[in-house]
């Protein structure tokens, strides 16, 4: 055999066993007549020492870093014990030892602090993986992984494989397509999500479903996108909203408690989506701390007085003030003694084209009462104080007020109260807080197009009492500036999603399981019947088959796994991932084909002819 224990196992109560180990050399280490050797495994790392006689034999050329090395020795107590370690309290005194393969100097050190940068790591990625920290992610995966299989299977989900090779049905990302060579000029795409697979199991009474599903867009990447990535994708029939909440708020909890030992005993907080946008300015909002956002042009009396409608925004002259669509405030805690370099830092920050805001205005609230701001001449004291109380500042807090188109300006206030939460400490990693946000918007209006796009996808359903609003409304817009007085602007969606830490982790609906309902949500996206029947007809004959009322959710595992893990980049909790262009780099791929299966496929080559 080649082992009789791994490299993480023994310990104390091992002494005076016989073993054999077998691993990865981590470190040589030389004194005089004797030799310590690391020798590690995906278990951890032992140490080996190679007395007289065993270290005549040994030198840099003959053993090296990497090399992989059977061990057989006797477990002994260390004179230097090491409390770093699992098995810093023994060592193993080798008695003979085998070369099983060599290994030529790694382009980086495996270890912790490696001197690999990002580029050179992906190109040996089975390099980078030997790393204790790359396999502690992966660890942790695998632990979500299986807390939510365990959980599904539980709750007598079943898992049920849905096909990789689809129809291309672009609403929305862009698919990846394959070429078919036994269907010339046909091509069949990657799969977006099982969204409608998982329906058709609904109507075939498969009434609690899941997968752990690989999952393809072809989309613009970042740190948390990859275009091959992993969903809990999930289905229930015969249920509500409630229902879908309640089952996977428990999977979640129970996720949290078996991997990370956090247990939630209450229930998760719900928001609406209106208000996660006007308070957090963000469908996604991070509550794990304050910082709200305060709308100042929809102001208050006090005392009898107008403060912000009339008098603060239109009767003194402060021209950003006056001429603003909208006007927000937050108010960061302790951080009134902020110098005009730090503020104008802030300035230069919200002007960032990815801000895009034309000037940063502030309150200084300072402890003593009085109060300072980048527009004194235009407002007394009682005026910053009735701002400064209107966005909950306390003495020593620095309010911070962007105004301008409203769109623009929610998100840039949302953007600056995340980048001031994180500057200021608030965004513990190591702190967990999840909710619901629910009510979303059905629709989106394009004015490129000039219609009305699912804000989730076609298939998710309108809150009940707002059927009637799609059925009895056409959707068309005769003005395109009209669209928010259309009745389409006031339907609900039956849609959730799930928010940890300002991530969406998961998210759902209710959907559409009648015909008609189906045929006039695909109306309403501009589809004729021929393009609907084109794209969906199988799942439109389907419903008429009987189909029952369900509804679903999909979480992002990698997504999932890499807050859990405390990562910014979901690369770090994939064992093989692609480089923020799409490319596997130690594959080299993607690359050309030749020609002959270009042939084969029907599709004429791109590359310039000689």
């Amino acid at each position: 055999m080649y082992r009789s224990h791994t490299c993480g196992q023994l310990r104390t109560a091992d002494e005076g066993k016989t073993v054999i180990l077998a691993g990865w050399v981590q470190t040589v280490r030389k004194f005089g007549s004797i030799t310590f050797i690391d020798l590690r495994d995906r278990y951890g790392i032992t140490q080996l020492l190679f007395g007289e006689g065993m270290n005549e034999n040994l030198n840099e050329d003959s053993l090296s870093r990497e090399y992989v090395l059977q061990a057989e020795g006797i477990v002994q107590l260390r004179n230097n014990k090491n409390p770093q370690m699992l098995t810093g309290d023994i060592e193993i005194k080798v008695q003979r030892y085998k070369i099983l393969n060599k290994s030529i100097t790694p382009p980086f050190t495996i270890q912790d602090d490696t001197d690999g940068g990002d580029d050179l790591r992906m190109k040996y990625r089975y390099l980078d993986l030997r790393r204790n920290e790359v396999k502690k992610n992966l660890e942790l995966r695998y632990a979500v992984n299986r807390s939510a299989r365990n959980y599904l299977h539980e709750n007598q989900f079943i898992d049920i494989e849905t096909p990789f090779l689809i129809k291309s049905t672009p609403e929305g990302a862009r698919d990846f397509v394959v070429p078919s060579r036994m269907n010339a000029g046909q091509f069949y795409a990657l799969p977006q999500s099982p969204q409608t697979f998982k329906q058709l199991l609904m109507v075939s009474g498969y009434d609690r479903y899941y997968q752990i599903v690989r999952c393809f867009r072809d989309e613009d990447l970042r740190a948390d996108r990859q275009p091959e990535f992993t969903q809990i994708d999930c289905e229930m029939s015969f249920v509500e909203q409630e229902d879908i909440l309640n089952m996977f708020e428990g999977m979640v909890k129970s996720i949290f408690k078996q991997v990370k030992g956090v247990e939630y005993s209450e229930e998760l907080p719900r928001i609406s989506w209106e208000e996660a946008m006007w308070v957090y300015g963000s469908d996604k909002p991070d509550i794990r701390f304050g910082m709200k956002i305060a709308n100042l042009k929809s102001a208050f009396k006090k005392d009898g007085r107008i403060i912000a409608k009339g008098e603060l925004v239109n009767g003194r002259g402060f021209g950003i003030f006056q001429q603003a669509e909208t006007i927000l405030a937050i108010a960061v805690p302790g951080c009134s003694e902020y110098t005009r370099k730090q503020l104008d830092e802030l300035t230069d920050w919200v002007k960032r084209p990815q801000i895009g805001m034309q000037g940063l205005a502030y309150i200084k609230c300072n402890v003593d009462g009085s109060f300072k701001s980048s527009f004194d001449k235009f407002f007394g004291s009682e005026d910053l104080e009735a701002i400064a109380e209107f966005a909950n500042a306390q003495p020593g807090d620095l309010v911070l007020i962007l105004a301008g188109l409203e769109e623009r300006t929610r998100k840039a206030i949302s953007d600056l109260r995340l980048e001031l939460g994180q500057r200021l400490g608030f965004r513990k990693k190591e702190e967990y807080k999840l909710l619901w946000v629910l009510d979303f918007p059905l629709f989106e209006y394009s004015g490129e197009e000039n219609r009305w796009v699912a804000r989730h996808h076609p298939f998710t359903a309108p809150k009940p009492d707002h059927i009637g609003i799609m059925i009895q409304n056409d959707p068309l817009i005769e003005n395109a500036t009209d669209y928010l007085n259309h009745p389409y602007a006031t339907i609900k969606a039956n849609a959730y999603d799930m928010v940890l830490n300002g991530n969406e982790i998961g998210g759902g609906s209710i959907r559409i399981y009648q015909r008609d309902l189906q045929e006039k949500m695909f109306t309403a996206l501009g589809m004729s019947k021929e393009e609907a029947l084109h794209k969906f007809g199988f799942l439109l004959g389907a419903f008429e088959y009987g189909a029952p009322p369900h509804g679903g959710i999909a979480f992002g595992f990698d997504r999932l796994c890499s807050i859990l893990g405390g990562s910014e980049s979901i690369r770090d909790f994939i064992a093989f991932p692609k480089n923020n262009s799409g490319r596997d780099t130690m594959l080299d791929a993607p690359s050309t084909i030749d020609d002959k299966q270009l042939k084969e496929l029907a599709i004429e080559s791109s590359a310039p002819k000689s």
